[in-house]
């Protein structure tokens, strides 16, 4: 006969281990968009908090002696799993940037979309970009390494033993901050010059002949030229969708190494 009992102890471990894993779902890429499933999400953090539970010793958890400690030690997993999901999560914002750039440069950006990632209006560009990213990151198998990740956090980062360190989370963010920049530009770099070449050649074209209205016809020719050049460059999306992933496990090795 099996036995399925437990003691307290180890149920006040498994409820850390779900902590960390559902607050890690409800911030990560791809998880944490508004058009998935809250239902979709409990289950996938419930069932991996008991496939990680199994592999996990709790005896190397010191015993919480109040409520109140064992309530700090929740907040300190909560904050745990949410910073692992943040820098994962500022990694796939690099591409809405790069959307708003695009439209800026286009004359698209007066047309907003409300962005389920971010939850929040973005560019047209940026949707197009955000979904497009998010598809190739998925095929790539961009879940399993964050899964995997996570599940390797716990021999790093062992239930009740984060130790946050600002300066070096701080570091962190400032690195990833200029990656940020030119990993955006280096997307939207084809739009960019195509756009300062065109508005190049109407700045000629007002001189030749000024009896022309350029600012109409401007618009209708950026929009052409920016919709080309962005179907001319969309096979570069992947180089763009590996930079992110590239980046994506630098943040979570510089995050988790901030908290050991």
């Amino acid at each position: 006969m099996i036995d399925y009992s437990f003691s307290l102890y180890d149920f006040e471990y498994f409820l850390l281990v779900l902590v960390r894993i559902s607050t890690f779902v409800f911030v990560a890429p791809f998880f944490s968009m508004s058009n998935t499933p809250a239902r979709v999400r409990i289950a996938i953090s419930f069932f991996t908090a008991i496939l990680l539970y199994g592999t996990l010793s709790p005896a190397d958890m010191p015993a919480s002696d109040s409520v109140l400690q064992y309530a700090i030690v929740v907040l300190r997993e909560a904050m745990t799993g949410l910073l692992i999901g943040f820098g994962t999560n500022m990694c796939t914002s690099i591409v809405s940037v790069t959307g708003a750039i695009a439209d800026m440069e286009t004359g698209l950006s007066m047309a907003t979309l409300y962005d389920p990632a971010t939850r929040q209006n973005t560019s047209i560009t940026g949707v197009l970009y955000q979904y497009a990213v998010t598809m190739m990151l998925i095929a790539s198998g961009m879940y399993r390494y964050l899964f995997g990740a996570l599940a390797d956090t716990f021999v790093l980062i062992p239930v009740n033993g984060a130790v946050f360190h600002a300066d070096s989370l701080l570091e962190n963010v400032i690195v990833f901050m200029s990656d940020y920049i030119l990993i955006g530009f280096r997307i939207v770099l084809p739009i960019f010059c195509v756009m300062i070449l065109l508005n190049s050649i109407l700045g000629v074209l007002a001189k030749v002949a000024p009896q022309m209205n350029m600012f109409a016809v401007g618009m209708q020719i950026k929009i052409i030229v920016g919709l080309g050049t962005m179907f001319l460059t969309i096979g570069l999306l992947e180089n763009a969708a590996d930079f992110i992933f590239r980046e994506m496990k630098v943040m979570i090795t510089g995050f988790v190494q901030s908290m050991t």
